[in-house]
């Protein structure tokens, strides 16, 4: 239910003063399985792991050296530009490398301008042969790439040295650029890592991709990898062990977890039914478990999540409610805590004119013993 009153909150949801409105929701299953749709994200299931072809496709860009065979003596590639031995009765000669134009083409000479982007280099050696037909003696081409530029990755971020990695024709996985890249630079534990291919992007902590193979992907040529260091904390604030800012791991902690950190529920302060997480949900979240909420159309619910930690089945979803960074975690006081707080300052108060009349009467007492 939509709340319009100050977050002083009670195990009964209790409020008072005008603030901003928020939803109030009791964790449940069915509320829990709406917040598994915020899980975290899976590079697996957004990208695919599709090792790429052992072949790889030219690229504008690319460095191409095109080294051209002729079956006899005394043809077009005969003669000073052979480079190295040759076999008798045969001539060849060797391009020097070139780059792959912004059309996708390179030059050849006598077969003029060969468009070889997307293609494989046994593609454009048939299509230089065929354009080289009846000028030279027999053609036979290789065609290598020597700097495959448009074959590569960006990674930046928390690494040692951030650059454009070029990738090998057996393909590389998230670790292998990170590692080429000379590693992290921060604490794993604090560290994410995001992958933008095209225009999606995804981003899990770096020790599920350590954890996980099916998490460390092969890249693509173009991928953006970038390496976050985000410390995540949450604040505990209320009947805890510690009003404070907490840190924990990327790989994230459950609301059981959360109240270990801060030292638990206070047997005599706190009241075990009043358990409250405070965040901010997205629309398409907020919309699950509320349905017909008046808050929604504005990026974000505010959303106070209340939990009865003296039930045990609730102790058991407690383990299931997944913390977020920049959650707030609120321990209502007991009902009787602050009628035991009065006590305690009433007896300090009255225990020094306790021991003062003791002392008196004490006092009173030799006195009497004396005279007699």
């Amino acid at each position: 239910m939509a709340q319009s009153t100050a977050p002083v909150l009670t195990a009964e949801g209790q409020v008072s003063g005008p603030v901003t409105r928020y939803e109030l929701v009791d964790v449940s299953d069915p509320v829990l399985a709406s917040l598994a749709r915020r899980g975290p994200d899976s590079l697996r299931s957004s990208f695919g792991d599709y090792r790429p072809s052992a072949e790889p496709t030219i690229g504008v860009g690319d460095y191409i050296s095109v080294t051209i065979w002729e079956a006899a003596p005394g043809g077009l590639f005969s003669g000073p530009a052979v480079l190295g031995p040759v076999n008798a009765g045969s001539k060849s000669a060797t391009m020097p490398d070139q780059p792959v134009g912004r059309d996708g083409s390179i030059t050849v000479p006598y077969a003029g301008r060969i468009r070889v982007a997307g293609q494989y280099p046994r593609n454009v050696e048939k299509t230089v042969e065929r354009a080289l037909e009846g000028k030279a003696i027999q053609p036979q081409v290789i065609v290598n790439i020597t700097r495959p530029v448009s074959s590569s990755v960006t990674i930046t971020g928390e690494v040692a040295g951030g650059a454009r990695v070029p990738l090998s024709v057996r393909g590389d996985k998230i670790l292998d650029v990170i590692a080429t890249a000379g590693g992290l630079r921060g604490p794993s534990y604090e560290t994410f890592v995001q992958l933008t291919r095209g225009n999606r992007t995804a981003r899990v902590p770096f020790t599920r991709v350590m954890n996980d193979p099916r998490e460390n992907i092969y890249l693509r040529p173009d991928d953006v990898l970038a390496v976050l260091r985000e410390p995540q904390y949450f604040m505990a604030v209320g009947a805890t062990g510690a009003n404070a800012q907490v840190p924990f791991e990327a790989g994230g902690v459950t609301l059981s977890q959360a109240i270990a950190k801060v030292g638990g529920i206070q047997d005599f302060r706190a009241d075990p039914k009043g358990v409250f997480v405070f965040r901010y949900e997205p629309d398409a979240i907020a919309r699950l478990i509320r349905p017909g909420s008046p808050l929604l159309g504005q990026g974000a619910v505010p959303i106070v999540y209340r939990i009865d930690m003296s039930d045990a089945n609730n102790i058991f979803l407690a383990q299931r409610f997944r913390m977020f960074h920049r959650d707030v975690l609120y321990i209502s006081n007991s009902p009787n805590y602050d009628t035991r707080k009065t006590l305690d300052m009433i007896n300090a108060a009255l225990t020094p004119v306790a021991n003062i009349a003791s002392v008196a009467s004490s006092g009173a007492a030799v006195y009497n013993i004396t005279r007699r």
